[in-house]
């Protein structure tokens, strides 16, 4: 192993020891322990990791290509990082629906379950969860003294979350007691319990601190203005873009995937709108029921795996399955994937949202299941965690939204290039889905850089709601979270679009090149692992 292998590897093993939460999201084999302390010792503890492990890797010289894109990989995520902590961002860390109340809850049913060593380990992962909690509401309040507030609307929808974790709200989302009742009544019960029982009334406490204490005080801006935008950009792109030409794009884009759209329609119902087409598909392509949705989805991740294994890609055979999860109260909005553990025994898992529906419209969701699953994340985050010492553990674990995003949004194009969407309506389902990527660019810089609309008009909540209904063609039940969501994680809803957009423009230059191959090229690119946009260019440029 290199010296810059190792210094990678040390960054990865001492970041799991002081963000364990992060450390099982990310499946890494070992037992980094339960708590992440989200105080500001915690937030200072690792920048400290951050300032220390630049220091080691700027007197290192690579000793090879692999060597070099190591370096160049490690560097550019701690620098973001770094950039991100000095603008005080943890300060005000508070987003909804996907956050760390979410990300506190949910890797508790990440972790394995099957004897009572492991359940002793859930069990200590749900006792740290009132002192995690606790210490991010330091954090917080320390934000608000120094003047660094987060966006009142995700306090409150924040607030509103934690409620439900807790079972205190209207269609409350599965708790901790869902979970721990498979255990069944075995010599962990008691201990399971109480441990729950406390997590539940840390998420009670969480909710009355936010709506009570915080929100009062929160800011009633929701946008966060060009300096932190720009930090955003970085994190979730792994490169500096031009937010004012990426707006224009977006915009451009939009009206080419409506034309394209409305042919599409016009193939289906000759003489209808889109909306009449729409309303159509819905009516006439579902199926009825979580039980027959959930066969629906395993038979159609299966079917793509089976579809480009060995032609297309190769696709090792601990990665030949998809787990699929359905989430009857959850208020994600969106389908999201969870990448297999560092040595495989967690599978890659998809996971869909049911929001109160008993109907699934098939026509829109198959386009998703390509996303989430084969050809998108899973084959690609699958290909990274197969990689073996080809790639740094730090290679191998990390994650860059524009690269990972854009790979998947790409993989949906790629779906529809191998014929794929032959069921009825479903090529206009991955239109409409490439329309609502298309939607959250423009929402996304218009809302934080306050941009104007086309007409001159101002952006709100409630415009922003419209366009990604009515020109995002999103499902009625996935709007409001939606939006949210992109007011409140600034930069990672551009990660999409604009990340497809550097994959389509990679493959054009090297098709343009003598001897092109496009399963050599897939291959060569997903095994660069999770780089940012700018060396994903300048690497796939040398294929």
């Amino acid at each position: 192993m290199t010296p810059i292998f190792r210094l990678c590897d040390q960054y990865v093993v001492r970041a799991a020891e002081l963000n364990p939460v992060d450390a099982v999201y990310m499946g890494l084999s070992g037992d980094f322990g339960q708590a992440t302390d989200y105080s500001p010792d915690g937030h200072d503890a690792r920048r400290d990791l951050v300032t220390q492990t630049l220091a080691e890797l700027s007197a290192l010289e690579p000793t090879g290509p692999e060597d070099a894109r190591a370096a160049a990989h490690l560097r550019e995520r701690l620098e973001a990082e770094a950039a991100a902590h000095d603008l005080g961002e943890h300060y005000r860390e508070l987003s909804t629906p996907f956050g760390l109340v979410s990300g506190v809850r949910d890797h508790v049913d990440l972790l394995p379950r099957g004897d009572d060593e492991q359940w002793h380990r859930v069990a200590a992962h749900l006792r740290a969860i009132p002192g995690m909690l606790a210490g991010w509401r330091t954090t917080l309040q320390t934000g608000l003294e120094r003047g660094l507030p987060a966006a009142r609307r995700q306090a409150e929808g924040a607030a509103e979350q934690a409620d439900r974790y807790a079972g205190n709200a209207a269609g409350s989302a599965p708790t901790h007691a869902d979970l721990i009742a498979e255990y069944g009544d075995g010599p962990l019960a008691k201990d399971l319990a109480d441990a729950a029982a406390r997590a539940h009334a840390a998420y009670a406490e969480t909710a009355a601190y936010l709506r009570g204490t915080y929100a009062p005080r929160a800011a009633e801006r929701d946008a966060v203005g060009p300096e932190r935008y720009a930090v955003a950009i970085r994190n979730s792109l792994g490169d500096d873009v031009d937010p004012r030409e990426a707006y224009a794009w977006g915009w451009a884009e939009l009206e080419r995937v409506e034309a394209e759209m409305a042919a599409e329609a016009a193939r289906i119902l000759p003489g209808a709108s889109v909306s009449e087409v729409i309303a159509h598909l819905d009516d006439s392509e579902y199926v009825s029921g979580p039980d027959a949705y959930l066969a629906w989805l395993e038979e159609q991740h299966q079917r793509a795996i089976d579809a480009v294994q060995g032609t297309r890609f190769d696709i090792p055979e601990a990665l030949r399955t998809v787990d699929v999860v359905l989430l009857p109260g959850s208020t994600s909005g969106a389908p999201y994937y969870t990448q297999p553990s560092e040595d495989l025994s967690r599978k890659g898992r998809t996971w869909w949202p049911l929001g109160g529906r008993e109907r699934f419209a098939t026509w829109s969701d198959l386009t998703t299941v390509f996303h989430e699953g084969v050809p998108g994340h899973h084959l690609q985050l699958g290909a990274v965690a197969a990689a073996g010492e080809r790639l740094s553990r730090h290679g191998r674990t990390s994650w860059v939204s524009g690269h990972g995003e854009g790979w998947a949004l790409y993989a949906e194009r790629l779906a529809d290039e191998l014929g794929w969407f032959e069921p009825r309506g479903s090529r206009l389902g991955m239109l409409t889905g490439s329309a609502l990527r298309a939607a959250r660019v423009v929402i996304d810089i218009g809302v934080h850089l306050e941009l104007p609309l086309p007409d001159g008009s101002a952006w709100t909540f409630e415009k922003a709601c419209e366009v990604l209904r009515e020109r995002g063609r999103a499902d009625a039940h996935t709007v409001r979270p939606e939006i949210l969501r992109y007011f409140g994680w600034p930069a990672q809803a551009i990660s999409y679009k604009l990340g497809e957009r550097a994959w389509l423009q990679a493959r054009d230059e090297a098709r343009a090149r003598p001897g092109f191959d496009l399963k050599r090229w897939h291959t060569a690119a997903l095994e660069l692992g999770p780089v940012g946009l700018g060396t994903l260019r300048s690497q796939l440029a040398a294929l």
